[in-house]
């Protein structure tokens, strides 16, 4: 991929999708075929709203007029340094805010899972009229706040800390692009606050062992210039866990699946210069475990370049463009 200026802002996509990841509380990490340039540092706030009022009970689809809707919004910060062009670091810190509409739970706010990545791109070459590129990211995430994980469907998430390991492959042809992508996660045991609970099993513990999990993400689309235009589809996969017993609580280490399908936006302004907007939504297709949500998501992002920064103090008497 190019390394210019409108790499860079195009990069700000992949941190919006990152976003679209975290959402539902997947450990998915950001998916764009993009990488930024050394020495730029993208930034900006993001909201995110998801809602759902049926659900798959194991594989059976239906309601619970108890909750009547589930709604979650969040609210984060999230960026990417270019450390080198084939390496980058990327973070995101999210605020969560849950809901339901009926019933007598009430939804609970606060600082949910902080993430950091590290996108590799070894590989670059040109292959008949495109542009292959290969990728290798590695991340982390953890509970910022000592939230209840035992509270679904209106827990912040699981509390369960969390390694990611992504290969990706993107290939651009002209204007057209395809990404295709797997990750697998390694995911912690968690405590909860009780001293004994039931799966198949009875548990005399407040230990529960998590499942780790699988993903997998095929995008393609419009990438030129100042614009992206991209249709997602994306699958989650638990390894292991147990179904939601009838007119049961969801319970943490449940086997939650999901497949989504989705389109993302991100547009470039001509002023202010180093400006974007992002735009985007998907919808859950097929879930177990999971409510069928749809989500929009939308954002800033800036990019500050420190290379200027660095030219204009070695050279005070040129002027940047």
């Amino acid at each position: 991929m190019s390394k210019s200026r409108k790499a860079c802002l195009q990069y700000c996509l992949s941190l919006f999708a990152l976003l679209a990841a975290l959402l539902p509380a997947s450990a998915q990490t950001e998916i764009d075929g993009i990488m930024m340039t050394k020495n730029n540092f993208c930034v900006g706030p993001m909201y995110g709203y998801s809602s759902w009022k049926n659900y798959w009970e194991g594989t059976r689809k239906r309601e619970n007029l108890n909750l009547g809707r589930i709604s979650t919004q969040m609210f984060s910060i999230m960026g990417n340094y270019g450390v080198s062009n084939k390496l980058n670091i990327l973070f995101a810190v999210p605020y969560v805010k849950t809901k339901a509409s009926a019933g007598t739970l009430h939804g609970v706010e606060g600082i949910q899972d902080g993430s950091l990545w590290v996108k590799w791109m070894p590989i670059e070459r040109n292959i008949g009229k495109g542009n292959l590129t290969a990728y290798g990211i590695a991340g982390v995430s953890a509970p910022l706040s000592n939230y209840v994980a035992d509270y679904l469907p209106l827990s912040l998430g699981l509390r369960s800390k969390s390694l990611s390991l992504r290969i990706m492959g993107d290939y651009q042809w002209g204007k057209v692009f395809v990404t295709a992508s797997g990750t697998y996660i390694f995911r912690d045991n968690i405590k909860i606050d009780r001293d004994a609970y039931y799966t198949t099993e009875m548990h005399y513990t407040n230990k529960v062992s998590m499942p780790d999990a699988l993903s997998f993400n095929l995008r393609t689309g419009y990438r030129y210039n100042n614009l992206i235009a991209e249709a997602v589809l994306d699958n989650w996969t638990t390894l292991g866990g147990f179904d939601i017993t009838r007119n049961n609580m969801p319970f943490p280490s449940n086997r939650m699946n999901a497949t989504r399908l989705g389109v993302n936006m991100k547009y470039e302004l001509q002023a202010p210069r180093g400006l974007s907007v992002i735009a985007a939504g998907n919808y859950v297709i097929a879930g177990r475990n999971v409510g069928q949500a749809t989500t929009i998501n939308g954002g800033l992002f800036y990019i500050i370049n420190f290379n200027r920064k660095q030219q204009a103090a070695a050279s005070p008497e040129k002027s940047q463009p």
